[in-house]
């Protein structure tokens, strides 16, 4: 015979336990998602968990893309100088709160002007030589340096929010050498490099003349081409996450507006827009901001783009076109180099 609990221990575990059962009695749902007995209760938990590891693994997928992104692989930009024809200088400076650059400093005539080059994302300073030959064949001063995260510059890129800092402080740098035109610079960048000329040239009153390759509104729009070819393109949502990431990382710029904003302040400089089929969403983007451009502008279609990839016929036509247009709006006149 069991001895009955009359104690006071028992009593008030008793009334413990019933007010346990009175809540669960009050929330069945929960009682029921937790302890599933009704095959939809169970389909329910099946599609909440499947829910949070999907959410979960597109979370990883987007942080990986966002990483490599701004982690760009980086091409190698050492070549001899004392052996290249154009026998350049190196030129360091100092981009504030970004450290040292070195760029290459083509001469042309003394007091012409200076074409910058501004290399595209993935690349460097290195893969533009021919294009700088070309530009100092035609006496042009031709600048050409790493963006962070590229070449020889370690770091991590911005895509174009930083770079623009840089460009600024390779033009404020070769502004003070006497055998320029301090007054008189051109710029020419592809996607990267294009969206960081842009952004420069809109505050820039010595930027006289620019050419866009494959030129975008705002850096967003370059990480949802990478994650394309990735070959992720057809999942929407991980586009908007890695976006997402990105922005996050870069959120001190979250007030900086789309570069069409501003196109006003280029009115009168000459314009060159590039676009290439092969790359439709860079040309819809370049298009868009060529539309909104102020005069004078030019437009030009290739039907391949990236000036690094072609092939030697190619790269010839785009730099016979790249050079037309700076000596037709950037002339570079100067006195003969002794």
């Amino acid at each position: 015979m069991l001895p009955s609990c009359r104690s006071k221990e028992c009593t008030r575990g008793s009334e413990r336990r019933r007010r346990v059962n009175d809540r669960l009695l009050r929330m069945p749902i929960l009682f029921e998602i937790r302890y599933p007995s009704r095959w939809y209760t169970k389909l329910l938990v099946l599609v909440l968990g499947l829910l949070f590891f999907t959410l979960l693994a597109t979370g990883s997928i987007a942080a990986f893309l966002t990483y490599r992104i701004i982690k760009p692989q980086r091409t190698s930009s050492e070549i001899s100088r004392e052996s290249f024809p154009g026998r350049p200088d190196s030129v360091d400076f100092t981009v504030p709160g970004g450290g040292l650059r070195h760029g290459w400093f083509f001469p042309g005539r003394v007091g012409a002007p200076t074409v910058v080059l501004c290399h595209g994302y993935e690349s460097s300073r290195g893969e533009l030589l021919t294009l700088i030959s070309e530009l100092q064949d035609h006496q042009y001063n031709v600048f050409a340096f790493d963006f962070a995260g590229h070449g020889a510059i370690g770091g991590i890129s911005t895509l174009g929010y930083e770079e623009a800092a840089e460009v600024r402080a390779a033009i404020d740098t070769l502004a003070l050498r006497i055998d320029v035109d301090p007054a008189r610079f051109g710029l020419w960048g592809y996607n990267l490099g294009a969206y960081a000329a842009l952004s420069e040239a809109e505050k820039d009153s010595r930027v006289r003349t620019i050419i866009l390759d494959s030129v975008y509104d705002d850096p967003a729009q370059l990480v949802m081409v990478e994650v394309k070819k990735a070959g992720l393109g057809r999942f929407q949502f991980l586009i908007h996450w890695t976006q997402h990431g990105f922005r996050w990382i870069n959120h001190q710029y979250r007030d900086v507006p789309p570069l069409s904003k501003s196109l006003g302040q280029l009115a009168g400089v000459p314009k060159l827009f590039i676009e290439a089929i092969d790359q439709p969403d860079l040309a819809e983007a370049t298009r868009e901001i060529f539309l909104e451009a102020p005069k004078p502008r030019e437009e030009a279609v290739l039907g391949r783009g990236n000036f690094v990839s072609m092939d030697d016929d190619d790269k010839r036509l785009y730099e016979n076109r790249v050079v037309s247009f700076f000596l037709l709006h950037l002339p570079a006149a100067g006195k003969p180099r002794k």
